[in-house]
């Protein structure tokens, strides 16, 4: 057999080719009918009889090699999209080259894989929801899209610059006017006064930007599904709510103070309670405009296995040091280890190596199990910071550079 691939002309005997019948040029070497023989090239020359295909030379070499020696040869430096591409053209199965070089070509393509994935979800971290040509031909399309670019694109003009920094601005004050909202001082009539005229403020500017945006959206299910603009309305529904429930009975007033004098015990107080906290969830909204901040949790979501893994080996810890700490001190007068769950927070403490002396060991034999427990926290800890830093740098310099 004259085999021309890509210019470099390989002479291969009939009766080797015809050893692996399954393959395109065992199936060239069988064939009797010149037309399923053309089929199987790209071009055949009657002169010369020579067959032409039109694949890569350099990789043919190591099919070349195969059909002399029955082994597959792969090398490091080959692509492994490629090579594989190659020997399926050929009818070539990865199983006959050396295991050893069979693991090491896997892993290396599923290292590939990863890669590609990785770049695909990045690219997906910074693409807008919606583009610019999907307002063309819809309604109020040039007003909507003008919209979109003050909002989605803060790099279209400076009012959509200002409206970015006014964002972030308005965020860092809401969390500030919570936080100034618990000390005691403010508590009186005019403080509580100025807090509440300022939470109304950024509410009414939280509520105008999600207005914005889902306005310009193209797809209110898209618009929906997407995780930032769930946090902005988590952002804006606690004062609403809050409004709504002080605001159930408002005709009856005497109903109205008694559920003021009674809040803190009050169902209705616990719930208004909560509500309050969800306010502070408003500091997400800085990953809109933060690389650093979306660069971690996409180092969080990457790395969910790693951190899962972690918690498993803390929560075993726990549970096995604080067993043993019970066997250890439970005899001892006055002792804290009086149960294994009444140890688990002494355990969970040493572990973290924070150690706030709350609880301490009395028995020489506690506190060998708690220097245990202190040593196997150290490793533990110092076990994922090494993956995840190296995640989160790599993750944000890519981040980066998406986009420049």
């Amino acid at each position: 057999l004259n085999i021309n691939v890509g210019g470099r002309l390989f002479h291969i005997a009939y009766k080797v080719a015809a050893r692996y019948p399954i393959t395109r040029l065992g199936k060239l070497a069988l064939y009797t009918d010149p037309m399923k023989k053309l089929q199987l090239c790209d071009d055949y020359s009657v002169q010369k009889n020579e067959y032409f295909f039109d694949r890569d030379p350099s990789i043919f070499h190591y099919i070349f090699h195969f059909y002399c020696s029955g082994v597959l040869w792969i090398m490091d430096e080959i692509c492994p999209s490629n090579f594989v591409e190659e020997i399926e053209y050929w009818g070539i199965h990865l199983k006959y080259s050396q295991r050893c070089c069979r693991i090491l070509f896997e892993e290396k393509q599923d290292e590939l894989s990863e890669y590609l994935k990785v770049q695909r979800e990045l690219e997906a971290e910074l693409e807008p929801i919606d583009s610019m040509e999907q307002f063309e031909g819809k309604f109020l399309g040039q007003f909507r899209k003008m919209i979109w670019n003050l909002i989605e694109n803060p790099f279209s003009s400076v009012p959509a610059k200002i409206i970015a920094v006014m964002s972030s601005f308005f965020v860092l004050i809401s969390i500030v006017g919570m936080t100034l909202s618990t000390v005691e001082e403010m508590k009186h009539k005019t403080g509580k006064m100025w807090m509440e005229q300022l939470e109304m403020i950024c509410a009414i500017f939280f509520t105008s930007e999600y207005l914005m945006r889902l306005l310009s959206s193209s797809s209110l299910k898209n618009f929906l599904r997407a995780a930032f603009n769930a946090i902005d309305l988590v952002a804006i529904l606690p004062f609403y709510i809050q409004i709504l429930f002080e605001n159930l009975d408002e005709g009856d007033v005497l109903y109205h103070e008694e559920l003021h004098k009674m809040e803190n015990v009050s169902k209705l107080g616990k719930v208004l309670k909560i509500i309050k906290l969800m306010r502070i969830f408003r500091i997400l909204k800085l990953a809109r405009h933060s690389t650093g901040l979306r660069a971690f949790g996409f180092t969080m979501r990457q790395c969910y296995q790693q951190v899962c893994c972690l918690f498993l080996f803390i929560a075993m810890g726990i549970f096995i040091f604080s067993a043993l700490m019970h066997s250890a001190e439970h005899d001892v007068p006055g002792t804290s280890f009086t149960s294994i769950p009444y140890a688990w927070w002494w355990a969970a403490v040493s572990l973290s190596t924070v150690g706030y002396g709350d609880t301490v060991p009395d028995t020489m034999l506690g506190r060998f199990v708690a220097f245990a427990c202190i040593s196997f926290g150290i490793i533990l800890n110092g076990m994922p910071i090494s993956i995840l830093y190296n995640k989160f740098s790599d993750y944000y310099a890519k981040l980066k550079a998406h986009e420049v």
